[in-house]
């Protein structure tokens, strides 16, 4: 049978969405959405958010993301829960540590929808006397 040549995760958070794919190499290399990391997200706090699970377990991996919806912050977080995916996918050994930091939680909260009679989602109107 013929080794797989990438595995693949898919991360989420909020309304992000991350399709990750690991492939083996030599050193650590992340491209989002055809782009490098350091050119696609504007601070280089969220590359490094994106390569925490390489770097908490200490392997080298190729990573391709296509990532979409939500922000930059919300969509460095949900390639963080997609490569810890694929890691412990990959190696189940690595579940302990990742978990114990939190990465392999989806972070589920997203904005409550308006309701009628409201302004906004829980906001009434202002009350007048008369």
């Amino acid at each position: 049978m013929a080794e797989k040549k990438y595995t693949e995760a898919v991360g989420r958070r909020k309304t992000a969405s991350a399709r990750v794919r690991l492939v083996g190499a030599k050193s650590t290399t992340l491209m989002v959405n055809d782009k490098d990391a350091h050119a696609y997200f504007p601070i280089p706090l969220m590359v490094d958010t994106a390569q925490s699970p390489l770097k908490a377990v200490g392997v080298a991996y190729a990573v391709t993301a296509k990532v979409k919806g939500g922000g930059h912050k919300a969509q460095a977080e949900a390639v963080r829960h997609g490569i810890a995916r694929a890691l412990v996918e990959i190696e189940h050994s690595y579940r302990k540590d990742l978990k114990q930091r939190g990465f392999l939680k989806r972070d589920p909260r997203a904005k409550e929808r308006k309701k009628f009679g409201l302004k906004a989602a829980r906001r009434a109107p202002q009350w007048s006397k008369r």
